[in-house]
């Protein structure tokens, strides 16, 4: 079985209605078992096969032996998360060697549409796209990633707010994370509350948004000023940007952290990928 027709968006024929009202063809041809591990549209596809007669049982089962995980001796990919989470494993590439970080993309890549990697370097993604066409590398954000889906609708109603062009690369990380969940993130950045008016002409669109993700480090008030105008829900990030007593991120994240302003809640230091991902499934939740 191919990974092309693994990945088939195409509805079952009339043969896989036939099949599961009589069960399978006894003339059916025993494909070969394929021992790619595969993600929910990929089992649909093979559940119809099957229900049609075009794909033994026994070979079925070789192929979902691979659904749970992968072991690949270094790494377990749980390939069957894209089904649990609507989302595949994301790969957090520091402290990996960079065939460690090729061949799990590789991986990935064979099963998913979308694949992402974070915290990336230029030599873990040039060593990954030999093995992967199409393979991309966001400098700024240090993301490698993909995205075989890239024309479908994108959804509105995530802001990301940055107070500084220094948290751009947190910021830039949490915008991917959310177009690789289908959604279309809006961009206001260099609007820190040493210059407050550079964010009051930004407040209409973003009362307009569903979720919003602020970024900030030094003191971290930004968070606070956008939970106290606006009644969307804020997940704040602090980010490692400051000088000595910023302690690395740790002022703006105990900042934020005892905000008066209701209604924000805190990831950790520098974690784009996990507000983008908090911001997708927010939004994707009321579109629901």
């Amino acid at each position: 079985m191919t990974r092309n027709s693994l990945h088939s968006n195409k509805p079952s024929s009339a043969a896989s209605h036939r099949g599961a009202a009589h069960g399978p063809k006894q003339t059916a041809t025993a494909h070969p078992p394929s021992h790619e591990p595969f993600g929910q549209r990929a089992l649909r596809e093979m559940l119809s096969r099957v229900a049609a007669g075009e794909m033994a049982v026994d070979a079925a089962l070789q192929s979902l032996a691979m659904l749970p995980f992968e072991d690949l001796g270094f790494a377990n990919l749980d390939h069957h998360r894209g089904m649990r989470k609507n989302f595949p494993e994301v790969v957090f590439c520091a402290g990996k060697t960079t065939g460690q970080v090729a061949t799990i993309i590789k991986r990935l890549a064979a099963v998913n549409p979308r694949v992402l990697g974070t915290r990336a370097t230029r030599e873990q993604y040039l060593a990954a796209r030999r093995g992967v066409p199409g393979l991309k590398y966001h400098e700024l954000a240090r993301a490698i990633w993909l995205d075989r889906e890239a024309k479908a609708p994108k959804a509105a109603g995530v802001a990301i707010v940055a107070a500084g062009t220094s948290d751009l690369h947190v910021a830039e990380e949490a915008a991917i994370t959310l177009e690789l969940m289908g959604q279309a993130p809006q961009r206001v950045y260099d609007v820190g509350v040493a210059g407050l008016h550079r964010l009051i002409q930004h407040l209409p669109a973003l009362r307009s948004a569903s979720v919003v993700v602020a970024v900030a480090g030094m003191e971290g008030a930004l968070p606070s000023v956008l939970g106290g105008l606006l009644a969307a829900p804020i997940i704040a990030v602090p980010t490692s940007v400051g000088y000595g007593t910023s302690f690395g991120g740790v002022t703006a994240l105990l900042g934020m952290l005892n905000s008066c302003a209701p209604g924000i809640s805190v990831v950790n230091i520098d974690n784009g990928f996990g507000a983008g991902y908090i911001a997708g499934t927010i939004n994707r939740s009321i579109g629901k």
